[in-house]
Parts: C-alpha cells; sequence; structure tokens
C-alpha cells in the first residue's frame, strides 16, 4: 500500500510542479486523496457546450448545442441530459436580462436532442434553474408581466415602477411525458402592502409573513425596477412536498406547499400545511417582512439553496452559497448550512412566534477561505454535498471549483478553461469582460461512479479541455480504496446465469465497478453487505471484469 501510495503521490507532485512551472492559469490545480471521486458536470456560461470531466479534469463527455446554457443542467438517472438553454438574453426583448432562458432539453448521451420544452414569449420567459420531481416532470421559475396599471392596482407605489412594467414570479411544472403545463404557483397570489390603503390587499406588513411585500426592493432594484425579485434557484423536498426558492434581489429563500392543486394555490387555504400557496418559510432578511431582530439581514446575495438529500452528512438541512454582497466587513463569500425550524413535518408548517423573525438567526456551519476574500462570487455558484462527507463548491463568477474535506482544507481545486469560441492555452491569462470573466459557470455538480445514470456507458477519458496542457499528462484517479488481494473477494457461480453472488468481509463500502469485454462502464455500486447479489438479468451473454476502485480482481462469465 505505500508503494501505491508514494507512486501516485509522485504523480501528483510532477502534475503540481509542471503546472507551477509553466504558470498554470487554468484546468486542474489540485487533486489529493480524499477527494470524493466521481465526474464533474458543468456548463460554461458563455459557450455552447456542457461538459462532463474526471478529476483529473480529463473530459470524460461533452455536449454540444447551438445554444447557450439558460443556466442549468443536471444528468438524469437514465444518463440523459437535461440542460437549459437560450440564444441570448435578447431573445425575447420583453425580458432581456442574464439568467434567462427558453426552454429545457433532454439530450442523450451521443448529443441527440429527445425532447424540447420552450417557454418564452411576450408575457413569460423561463429563467435560471428547474428541478425535477420524483414522477419526471419539470419545474421552473418564470417571469410574467405585469403592466403598470396592474402593478398600481396590486398596491405597487408607482415610483417604484420606472420601467413601466413589473416581471413577477410565478412557478410552473411541466409533465415531460405530455409537454403540458399541471401545475403553477404565482407570487402574485400572495402580496400585501402598506402603501395604498384603497387596495385589497392593504394590511400591516409585519402581521403577514405568509405574504409577500409588493413595494419590498434590495439589490439591484434598491430603487425600483422590472426585474423585482429575481428568483435564481429552486429545490424539491419529495418527503415534504415542498418547494425552495431564492430571491436573489431580496436576498431571502422561500418555502411553500406543492400539495395544493394549482387552484388551492392561489388562496390561502389548501394542501398538506392547510396554508394554500401562501408562504411557509422565509429566512435571509426579516427586514422585508417588517421586522428588525437584533441580527438584522443574514444573507447578503444567494445563489442554490437546497435541501441536503437523505443519506449525506446534514441530510434535510439547508445548504446555499452566500454570495456575500454588501457584507458590514467586506466582500467574501461562504458556503452555510442552517436547519429550517419544521414544527410539524406531517403537516408542514413551520415554527414562527409572533414579534419573531423566522428563526434561525445565523448558519449553524459556515465555510469561508483563508484569507475570506480570496473566496468571492459576487453572482452565479452553488454547493453540492458529497457522500464522503466533502463539499464541492463552485465559485461562478471565476470558474473556480473546489472540493473542501470536514476539516476545510481543499482536496481538490480546477478552474475553467472553456470561454467562447474555444478554451484557454495553459499559462494564459483568462479573458475579461468587464466585472467578471469569461470563463463563468452557473454551477457545477459531481456524479458519483454508482451514479445510474454513468452505467453502460463509455467514460474512458480524453483530454483535458484547455489548450497546451502537458503531455504527457500525468495523473492518476484516486479510487479511496487499498490494493485489494484477490483473495479478499469472492464471486460465484461462474458462469453465472441470473445471479452472481459477491462475498467479502473486508471491503464493506467499498466502491465496485463492472465492465464488458470491450472496457465500458456496465454498473457500480457499493458493497453495502458481507454478500451482495448482482441481478443479471440484463446482462448479454459474455465475459465481465469486477474492479474494486481502479483495480480488476475477478473475471466472470455470463451465459445465458
Amino acid at each position: 500500500m505505500k508503494k501505491l501510495y508514494y507512486y501516485l503521490l509522485f504523480l501528483f507532485c510532477i502534475l503540481s510542479f509542471s503546472s507551477a512551472l509553466n504558470g498554470q492559469t487554468v484546468g486542474l490545480f489540485s487533486y489529493q486523496e480524499g477527494s470524493q471521486n466521481g465526474y464533474t458536470l458543468f456548463n460554461p456560461f458563455f459557450t455552447t457546450s456542457t461538459y462532463l470531466i474526471d478529476n483529473c479534469g480529463r473530459v470524460v463527455n461533452e455536449w454540444e448545442s447551438t445554444f447557450t446554457p439558460g443556466a442549468s443542467t443536471r444528468l438524469l438517472e437514465n444518463g440523459h441530459l437535461l440542460r437549459t438553454a437560450t440564444t441570448g438574453i435578447a431573445a425575447n426583448p420583453v425580458f432581456p436580462v442574464n439568467g434567462a432562458g427558453e426552454r429545457i432539453q433532454e439530450v442523450d448521451w451521443d448529443g441527440n436532442i429527445l425532447w424540447e420544452f420552450i417557454f418564452s414569449d411576450s408575457t413569460h420567459r423561463m429563467h435560471h434553474d428547474f428541478t425535477v420531481l420524483e414522477n419526471g416532470n419539470l419545474l421552473f421559475p418564470a417571469w410574467e408581466l405585469k403592466t403598470e396599471a396592474e402593478a398600481i392596482q396590486a398596491g405597487r407605489n408607482p415610483a417604484l415602477i420606472p420601467d413601466g412594467v413589473l416581471w413577477a414570479e410565478f412557478l410552473v411544472e411541466v409533465d415531460r411525458n405530455t409537454s403540458e403545463i399541471v401545475w403553477e404557483w404565482h407570487f402574485w397570489d400572495h402580496l400585501i402592502q402598506d402603501f395604498d390603503p384603497t387596495k385589497d390587499n392593504y394590511g400591516v406588513v409585519a402581521d403577514h409573513p405568509e405574504l409577500l411585500d409588493i413595494n419590498v426592493t434590495g439589490g439591484q432594484t434598491a430603487n425600483g425596477g422590472a426585474n423585482c425579485l429575481h428568483i435564481n434557484a429552486i429545490d424539491y423536498n419529495p418527503t415534504l412536498d415542498q418547494i425552495l426558492i431564492n430571491s436573489f434581489f431580496i436576498t431571502e429563500m422561500f418555502i411553500i406547499d406543492h400539495s395544493t392543486t394549482t387552484a388551492e394555490a392561489a388562496t390561502h387555504t389548501g394542501g398538506t400545511s392547510t396554508q394554500g400557496g401562501d408562504i411557509l418559510f422565509r429566512w435571509g432578511n426579516p427586514q422585508n417582512y417588517g421586522y428588525t431582530p437584533e441580527a438584522g439581514q443574514i444573507i447578503y446575495g444567494c445563489h442554490n439553496p437546497h435541501w441536503i438529500p437523505e443519506g449525506l452528512n446534514d441530510a434535510g438541512k439547508i445548504m446555499y452559497f452566500q454570495n456575500g454582497n454588501g457584507r458590514p466587513d467586506g466582500n467574501y463569500s461562504s458556503v452555510d448550512i442552517f436547519t429550517p425550524p419544521i414544527a410539524n413535518p406531517n403537516t408542514g408548517q413551520y415554527t414562527f412566534d409572533a414579534g419573531v423573525s423566522y428563526g434561525p438567526t445565523g448558519p449553524e456551519w459556515s465555510y469561508t477561505a483563508d484569507p475570506v476574500e480570496s473566496l468571492y462570487s459576487g453572482f452565479v455558484s452553488g454547493a453540492q454535498r458529497l457522500s464522503n462527507g466533502n463539499t464541492l463548491i463552485c465559485s461562478g463568477a471565476n470558474g473556480h471549483f473546489l472540493e473542501i474535506n470536514q476539516a476545510g482544507e481543499t482536496v481538490w481545486e480546477y478552474i475553467n478553461p472553456a470561454i467562447p469560441g474555444g478554451a484557454v492555452t495553459q499559462g494564459n491569462p483568462i479573458p475579461a469582460n468587464g466585472g467578471f470573466n469569461l470563463n463563468i459557470v452557473f454551477r457545477c455538480l459531481r456524479y458519483e461512479p454508482n451514479f445510474p445514470g454513468l452505467a453502460g456507458k463509455d467514460l474512458t477519458p480524453g483530454d483535458p479541455i484547455e489548450l497546451g496542457f502537458p503531455v504527457p499528462y500525468d495523473c492518476e484517479i484516486f479510487s479511496g480504496v487499498e490494493e485489494v488481494a484477490l483473495d479478499q473477494i469472492n464471486v460465484y457461480p461462474n458462469p453465472a446465469y441470473n445471479i452472481l453472488i459477491i462475498e467479502s468481509t473486508q471491503l464493506i463500502n467499498a466502491p465496485v465497478s463492472v465492465f464488458n469485454a470491450v472496457g465500458q462502464l456496465v454498473e457500480s455500486f457499493s458493497l453495502k453487505s458481507e454478500t451482495v447479489e448482482l441481478e443479471l438479468t440484463n446482462y448479454p451473454s459474455g465475459i465481465y471484469f469486477l474492479k474494486v476502485g481502479n483495480q480488476v480482481v475477478k473475471q466472470f462469465l455470463v451465459q445465458k
């Protein structure tokens, strides 16, 4: 084991030393033992390609398009790519702003478009993000146009309508099988204001935190503006049947009930929560609902708030990337976690005491860099908890990805080389455009080797994205598994028909991969117990190889 470790360390040092000599500017900067093995997905903001890279920064797959992202993307468990796409923010002159999309596409591994849904016209435009429900439906935020007259009728202060219109936010759920809209929720149905007593929704804002003050402003719309909320993220909790969204401009996140019908979602009753489409929980800036607690504002610009999935450290808590614009102690970013104060999981209601803002008063866990200003992205960005407890961070404004372990140490670091028209040559600076670099990335996601969508896919790594990379490109994947003796694992029957038994008392939780005779990955999984049954029903007859980590330990034959 020591020989293997020092050999890999030597290779890593060669790569790092070579990069340092050449004045490295892009690509893989650091890869250490302890990094979560897997494949990182991202689509650079100003390019038309989506990339899946291994931990060495080598391209495993590239999906080319005629569109730029608009802005989110993810892999499905069937191996298809779901991506937002746009022909440009000016393609819809009614809603011309960064983050605007116009379509969502489902694309197979080879880049063939299998399904497309377009949602952009003179009154609506999808934007930023989407999430996939357990039934396969898509859920995404969109803008809807409101005239000046409609805004004034809803109690908006005319001085806060300098553009003559408002872009209200709403949520759309689409059935991917039929392309039909099956559910909607509109912020416009849940407004309050204390400006115009002649309007029906006039009231005391602080008495109704379940409603949104139509006159609240912040961020880029401090003096009013059409794009008044700028919802930049959406997530879904299947256990609670609730939706989490985030407003970048008023620095606040919201949770609403998804168990309602569309009709109930427009009211204040119905659904599991019995509160209809009203806000169940909100967090980040209590001043938005008339509270000025001692803790004050908590969030200073936020992207990618989401519930940490079951089975991971801090499951059920909410993680988010805090951009950190306008912090009292200076601009810097952080990744934060807090526990939402759910009072009753069965009804999905949250603890709220009148006169006291929604808790908690701050995050319970926070990561900042050292020095703090070395991690700063004033917009885009995100974070993801990994199965080994590490956290993957995307500092998107500079295309900077880093993975930190539970001690806060960086174990993987990468800078996106892809820019409009190609890629940066190693050693050259990343071109800038105004106040940001041209290698912006909205978000990145790590998919581990046992992710179902990777089964059967050719994961043979190609070259890195950047130009001018060193040849040979010395990098080896850390499997996280020590050298395996052949007698540590047993498989039978061999030949097998429908079931292969895998036995090992020493390799519990080890990552296992099955490859066919031509080197294609068929299946990946972890040994969760001493005896595992591998279902072979869909395996064609032939020779297969069982790998633990990077080491082939067994060969078996399937005969049908």
